[in-house]
């Protein structure tokens, strides 16, 4: 049996400029994808796209978007579409983190962080459907994370959003069916991001370490291959799933 051809049609990152959806891009120029990065950082998301085309020989562009806005959607996949054609894929991984637990919890820090992890999808989705369903197995990967199961006090906002991202993939998966586009999350444990490092660097080693069944911190490198493969034609038949990379950490009963 002869193995499955996957598509070659763009990809959209969000927050594509650093941590997991600089590796997502990576990994997905690596196969022919060309990619297009939005990051607020358009500078960072610039230097990445540079570097990316220069490694892999496709097509790459940064575009700088502030997810809060929903106005900037329109006219940053209008400049991919100018840039390299109608997107087949989309991995949304833009993402902030709160860290000052209910006390510290404001209206603007809520929102910010709603806005950005879950309202985003679905509103990138949303001017992004016909796009995709032009484009033969389309396919959307959405970053949630362990903390929409286990949850954690030290941030409220975050693991709210991320659980919603669940809910909100199965819910899109129903609709985008129709149109022969799949849609996934991937849910990673404690990977080795920029966000990560400032808490790395707080605790005392091994902090982290002691819980996850693997005994040690995850890379960007590693949620990004699952992102690719869910992308492919590879998983033709995945769709409303959620996949957790986390190095054995949910299953842990390790204190």
């Amino acid at each position: 049996m002869n193995p499955v051809s996957s598509p070659s049609s763009p990809v959209i990152v969000t927050g594509g400029a650093s941590g997991i959806g600089l590796a997502s891009a990576k990994a997905l120029a690596a196969v022919g994808r060309p990619v297009a990065l939005w990051d607020i950082d358009g500078d960072g998301a610039a230097a990445a796209a540079g570097s990316i085309a220069q490694t892999h020989g496709i097509a790459a562009i940064g575009i700088g978007i502030d997810l809060r806005d929903l106005d900037g959607i329109a006219p940053a996949l209008a400049a991919t579409r100018q840039a390299m054609g109608a997107p087949g894929g989309v991995v949304h991984a833009a993402g902030i983190v709160d860290t000052d637990s209910i006390d510290g919890m404001t209206a603007q820090s809520w929102d910010s962080g709603i806005a950005i992890h879950l309202r985003a999808l679905a509103f990138v989705t949303q001017a992004i459907r016909v796009d995709l369903a032009s484009q033969p197995g389309s396919a959307i990967v959405a970053i949630a994370s362990i903390n929409a199961t286990l949850g954690n006090g030290i941030n409220p906002i975050y693991s709210a959003a991320k659980g919603g991202i669940l809910s909100l993939v199965r819910s899109l998966a129903d609709r985008l069916a129709m149109d022969g586009i799949r849609i996934n999350a991937v849910s990673p444990g404690q990977i080795l991001t920029p966000m990560m490092r400032p808490a790395v660097d707080a605790l005392p080693d091994g902090y982290f370490e002691r819980r996850i069944l693997l005994g040690r911190i995850g890379e960007p490198e590693e949620v990004a291959r699952v992102v690719r493969f869910l992308l492919s034609d590879e998983a033709s038949y995945v769709t409303a799933s959620e996949i957790v990379v986390d190095g054995g950490n949910i299953s842990s009963q390790r204190g």
